[in-house]
């Protein structure tokens, strides 16, 4: 039994622990997704080692207080992210239509052929702007119907996986299309127009995970984000920055794009909201993001169901509310942080992230 829960402990140690290596191979760096499934583990175990453990042993008090280590310290990353913790962004404190921004980012899969569902689920929530990743030309062709809508579009069909399409019931001024790190893989950049008059930059993102079948390691990723974070920190304009990142909430590189930006993030406090994969439930995460500037608060966010896609589309309402920023606080870089964020940065070339103007 010793040998066993020795065995187990081996494994949980090593899944949890090899996060602290800076490596930015896959295999590493995949570890930074399943948080929430590695602490049911090692609650499980913990509970058997509970119920079957000798513990006039010292041996056996060695084996749960690895366990017990594992769980808090996968609980510690992940905690942000579920009601018992402190929310980040403050509730709209009225309702505010003209200034008022509702997005919706849905990674359609490109093989998936349900156009309808999602055309459904636009209709139903009529979001200000709707952001689809991996549409190519088909799935340009279904989507063009909302054009009576959606008069303001940003497109750049592909068939790579990493097409993207942008329709916006708010005007789109000083649009762009880039390709900051991997000249297959665009981003968008625009000055969305609230009702009101108000003036949002708004930047979309998909960069490619770390994978063997994709990148092998982060850097990619790491790069654009970290990018991106770095040309918004000082905008005076409102912010958001939304789309699929191929990285989790709770991953260090996550955390600090969300230290570097000093962007907000409206699940914190609230819930995961765990938009990957749509099939399978023991296996999802939240892949799929919005992070905003302090000049916004929430009005609502929301997992839609499924349409086919292997990832659930999200929905995030925010209301500008500039006088309830100083009520909201973000996270702080370090001098170390910045270091490691330029680190990042100068390991791949990249382009100057657009900094749409009126």
């Amino acid at each position: 039994m010793l040998f066993i829960f020795a065995l187990l402990n081996g494994l949980l140690l090593l899944a949890t622990f090899i996060t602290l290596w800076r490596y930015e191979a896959w295999w590493v760096r995949g570890w930074d997704f399943p948080r929430l499934q590695v602490a049911v583990v090692a609650a499980a175990v913990l509970l058997l080692q509970l119920m079957l453990l000798d513990f006039s042993e010292s041996a056996s008090l060695v084996l749960v207080g690895l366990t017990v280590l594992c769980l808090v310290y996968q609980l510690w990353w992940i905690a942000a992210y579920t009601p018992f913790f402190p929310i980040e962004v403050k509730l709209a404190p009225g309702d505010d239509a003209n200034n008022t921004i509702s997005i919706m980012t849905a990674n359609v899969l490109t093989t998936n052929k349900n156009a309808a569902g999602l055309l459904r689920e636009v209709h139903q929530w009529r979001p200000d702007i709707l952001v689809t990743l991996e549409t190519n030309a088909w799935w340009q062709q279904q989507l063009d119907v909302l054009g009576a809508d959606y008069p303001y579009t940003i497109k750049c069909p592909l068939e790579n996986l990493y097409g993207m399409h942008v329709y916006s019931r708010l005007p789109l001024e000083d649009p762009a299309i880039q390709f900051l790190i991997e000249p297959n893989i665009p981003s968008m950049h625009a000055l969305a127009i609230l009702p009101s008059g108000q003036q949002v930059r708004v930047h979309f993102l998909h960069p490619a995970p770390p994978s063997p079948s994709e990148n092998e390691e982060s850097t990619e990723r790491d790069a654009e984000l970290l990018v991106v974070a770095k040309s918004v920190v000082d905008a005076e304009l409102p912010v958001i920055v939304a789309g699929d990142l191929n990285d989790v909430a709770w991953s260090a590189t996550t955390r600090l794009f969300r230290k570097i930006s000093g962007l907000l993030d409206p699940r914190v406090g609230r819930g995961m909201f765990n938009s990957f994969h749509a099939d399978y439930w023991c296996v999802r995460w939240p892949l799929d993001h919005l992070f905003h500037s302090d000049h916004f608060t929430l009005k609502d966010i929301r997992r839609l169901p499924s349409f086919g896609s292997d990832h659930f589309p999200m929905l995030i309402t925010l209301v500008y509310s500039p006088a309830q920023s100083v009520k909201q606080d973000g996270s702080e870089s370090s001098a170390s942080e910045e270091a490691w964020a330029d680190e990042k940065i100068a390991a791949q070339p990249a382009r100057e992230v657009h900094q749409p103007k009126a």
